[in-house]
């Protein structure tokens, strides 16, 4: 199959900060090291990061112009290189596979990938999405706002049979990020969450992962296009509009529900902070319970400012969540299948990329997504 590929492909190209992307032709990449695979993009989704990279604002990266970003996107191996690894070798011509940024070309030497102290981004020794000698697809390197890119094996996640590439690429990273941030709170089944920022394309999906996984769940927003998708996903989550209902009325009322008295008994026992607002955050804080937890996924540059008083007085941990490790790419997946969790997205050819920035400045909510089938 490999002999009939094309000697070039197409590619949305950043050819500086704050500008728009280009589209033009550039020779097909070829696999370089044993765990390297050639596919064929089906689908690549846009994310928040993708919008700070072309703006400048993540330092380092990309390393150099131009620059294709995307570093959640899905496809179908075409080609390995010659001889594959054992990791390579399991991926046959043809598969459909979900690709995330993280980690391209893992040392397999360091800290993390010798087997970090943490469960969420552990797994078997050799490799590490925390690898701090990796690189990321869409950000030091090439992603999947092409028709084609090379990818590392282990890296990769097998495509279940009842998702598409549409369905998978927003998983890649909206999908995990979130799913690991829920892991991260270590809940049981029936405690309190709250999800800010839940009719974002993370936002959406965790109030989804939530549900199903059997927390009591609150999403809340300060959009209208945000707060309609979260409300017209019928989860049976409590949808709450931040600009009407104050955070504290809604630790009465849970309060009321779960029959406690004492001010520190009530509220959310986690929040997952989404949105790069101080106003998200300080929100959160509140709806927390003494001895809650608040796992913020975002970063602003500036930071959040923290109230020491929440983390001596009310012994509230405050901790940071990333992604999750390939293995928990799988998990995640197979549970999106098993659930028919999916992302709300629109989809848009590659040679539309810059309408589909120009959409995502709207902040309606959900996601968007690069489906290549639309250019034939």
């Amino acid at each position: 199959m490999a002999a009939s590929l094309p000697k070039t492909m197409r590619g949305q190209f950043l050819e500086g900060f704050k500008k728009p992307y280009a589209l033009r032709s550039v020779p097909l990449p070829k696999p370089a090291t044993p765990h390297d695979l050639l596919i064929k993009v089906d689908a690549a989704s846009y994310c928040h990061t993708d919008f700070v990279l072309a703006e400048g604002q993540m330092p380092g990266f990309p390393k150099q112009f131009p620059h294709v970003g995307c570093h959640e996107f899905a496809g179908t191996v075409v080609s390995h290189f010659d001889p594959p690894s054992s990791n390579a070798s399991s991926f046959k011509v043809g598969e459909k596979v979900g690709v995330p940024g993280r980690a391209f070309h893992a040392c397999g030497k360091c800290f993390e990938c010798q087997g970090s102290r943490d469960p969420v981004s552990r797994d078997d020794k050799g490799y590490s999405v925390y690898c701090t000698h990796a690189e990321n697809n869409g950000l030091s390197r090439n992603g999947g706002f092409s028709e084609y890119a090379v990818v590392d094996a282990r890296q990769l996640a097998p495509m279940p049979g009842s998702m598409g590439p549409v369905e998978t690429a927003p998983l890649m990273c909206a999908g995990i990020t979130i799913y690991a941030a829920l892991k991260r709170c270590k809940l049981n089944p029936g405690d309190r969450i709250g999800i800010m920022g839940c009719g974002g394309g993370l936002g959406h999906l965790g109030l989804q992962y939530a549900v199903k996984m059997g927390f009591n769940v609150i999403g809340v927003d300060a959009a209208d296009g945000p707060l309609q998708l979260a409300t017209d996903l019928n989860t049976g989550a409590r949808i709450v509009d931040a600009r009407k209902e104050k955070a504290e009325d809604i630790v009465q009322q849970a309060g009321t529900e779960d029959g406690k008295h004492d001010l520190g008994e009530m509220g959310l026992d986690a929040v997952i902070v989404l949105p790069e607002s101080q106003a998200a955050f300080d929100y959160a804080m509140i709806l927390l319970k003494a001895h809650g937890k608040c796992v913020v996924v975002s970063f602003p540059e500036n930071g959040f400012h923290i109230s020491a008083r929440d983390v001596v007085f009310r012994d509230i941990s405050i901790i940071g969540s990333l992604v999750g490790s390939n293995k928990m790419l799988r998990e995640m997946l197979n549970f999106s299948a098993e659930h028919d969790i999916r992302a709300i997205a629109r989809s848009f050819p590659l040679s539309k990329l810059n309408e589909l920035v120009e959409e995502y400045h709207k902040g309606g909510g959900g996601k968007l997504v690069i489906d290549m089938a639309m250019e034939n």
